[in-house]
């Protein structure tokens, strides 16, 4: 059985971005041949809080990922971050995910609990739930991706790869 994976991205929010973070990673990712997995991508969401999480959710119904992985980016962090929940108000949804494990053995990466309070935690919060009320088993997380740098850009697409190959196993 091939394992599917759904990879998500947003689009830039502001005029002087050149570029997100979070979808220069999926594209990197998207030229690589090494993985065995389905991939699938939504690349360039909407930076909108009910739109992204609509678009998410019908790709979702559409072909029952195995894997979802959603990326945005972090322009205040320097090295990957996998959030180990999403809020909305006084509401918190946890991965199912044992970040801590999932981890193990990997360095660059860092595990947190504060998605951010924008749509990046909108997005992850609206899988969370909908994944929990409709019974899927998909795992899901979360990445925040630094902004991109000649010095970093290999490292983390390395690392995401690293998290890609353990997340099912």
């Amino acid at each position: 059985m091939e394992i599917k994976v759904l990879l998500t991205s947003f689009d830039i929010w502001k005029p002087e971005q050149k570029s997100n973070s979070s979808d220069d990673l999926l594209a990197l990712i998207s030229s690589e041949k090494s993985t065995d997995y389905c991939l699938n991508f939504i690349r360039k969401l909407p930076v909108d809080s009910k739109i992204a999480p609509e678009i998410v959710i019908s790709q979702i119904e559409k072909i029952h990922p195995d894997i979802i992985i959603c990326c945005g980016m972090a322009e205040k962090r320097e090295i990957l971050t996998i959030e180990s929940q999403a809020n909305s108000g006084s509401k918190v949804m946890k991965t199912s995910v044992d970040l801590s494990n999932l981890l193990l053995g990997l360095d660059g990466i860092e595990i947190s609990n504060d998605g951010g309070k924008f749509v990046c935690e909108d997005l992850y919060y609206s899988v969370l739930k909908y994944l929990y009320e409709s019974g899927l088993k998909s795992k899901c997380i979360f990445v925040h991706v630094p902004i991109f740098t000649e010095v970093n850009r290999d490292i983390i697409t390395e690392n995401f790869l690293k998290i890609l190959s353990k997340i099912y196993g």
